[in-house]
């Protein structure tokens, strides 16, 4: 089964970058365990700016997601989660 959100990252905008017009995507590299709770985050992909790039973990901290099952049995799995920072929204 595909792994979903049950919670969306409460991504926050760093006044910083705001101010600066930094925006760019985060690509995170998650590990999701059995209860959905995110273990371990990496990232997979730099948006160029640190502020952002931390921000992007910080609220990933916060996600909660849709167990991923095999055969009927929750297991733990890396999904690859892309935050955006986008000005315009």
């Amino acid at each position: 089964s595909a792994v979903r959100y049950l919670v969306e990252p409460p991504l926050a905008y760093p006044r910083a970058s705001r101010e600066l017009g930094e925006q760019g995507v985060v690509r995170l590299k998650v590990l999701v365990d059995e209860t959905g709770r995110p273990r371990d985050i990496e990232i997979a992909k730099s948006s160029g700016y640190p502020r952002l790039d931390q921000a992007a973990v910080s609220a990933m901290r916060a996600a909660r997601f849709q167990p991923h099952l095999e055969e009927g049995v929750a297991r733990t799995v890396w999904v690859l989660a892309p935050l955006t920072f986008n000005l315009e929204d």
